[in-house]
């Protein structure tokens, strides 16, 4: 686990060999170092970068200028939240008894936005960021606390993607099953 984190950037791409090689570019360049390198669905590849924020925006401005019209989505967040790398790991928790708060996007990116707006808006638990693998190039994020709490951060997560284009869907569950938790986490 990474202590704490000056910023992270990330860029999708929609080409495999090009994220490959603006990935190695983006490392070579600056001072960042990598958080996250991989193929996503269907057949994109993300590559998140992380260190003081000058080098991460040097680092993720080499991955733009190479993409030559490959760029799904980006983005550059200066002081990320924790909670954000944790559940990016699939090592959040959730609060039993609570409401569960769900956003869609579609890409990578943009949940990772959404679920760092939602995080520090509002006193919620991020449980997850899903990253568009088994998902047909959506993400999700899944957060949970007081019904309140997440219909806040929820609305403030949906409305940071909303603006581009890229939500899917939000939903707020006040009660969620316990039976569903399980195929869900």
């Amino acid at each position: 686990m990474i202590a704490r984190l000056q910023a992270v950037g990330m860029i999708e791409f929609n080409s495999i060999a090009l994220g490959i090689e603006a990935a190695d570019a983006m490392l070579k360049a600056a001072q960042a170092a990598p958080l996250i390198v991989k193929t996503i669905c269907p057949g994109k590849f993300v590559v998140a970068v992380h260190g003081d924020v000058a080098s991460t925006r040097a680092a993720v401005n080499v991955g733009l200028a190479m993409a030559e019209g490959a760029i799904v989505d980006h983005f550059l967040i200066p002081n990320i939240s924790h909670e954000v790398i944790s559940a990016l790991s699939c090592t959040g928790e959730h609060v039993p008894g609570g409401a569960v708060g769900v956003i869609e996007t579609y890409s990578a990116a943009s949940a990772v936005v959404a679920a760092d707006t939602a995080v520090k808006s509002a006193r919620v638990s991020l449980i997850e960021v899903r990253l568009a693998m088994g998902l047909g190039g959506k993400a999700i994020c899944l957060l949970s606390g007081d019904i309140a709490s997440v219909q806040a951060a929820v609305s403030a997560g949906s409305d940071a993607v909303g603006e581009s284009g890229l939500l899917v869907r939000k939903v707020v569950i006040a009660g969620i099953s316990p039976d569903l938790l399980p195929f869900i986490m």
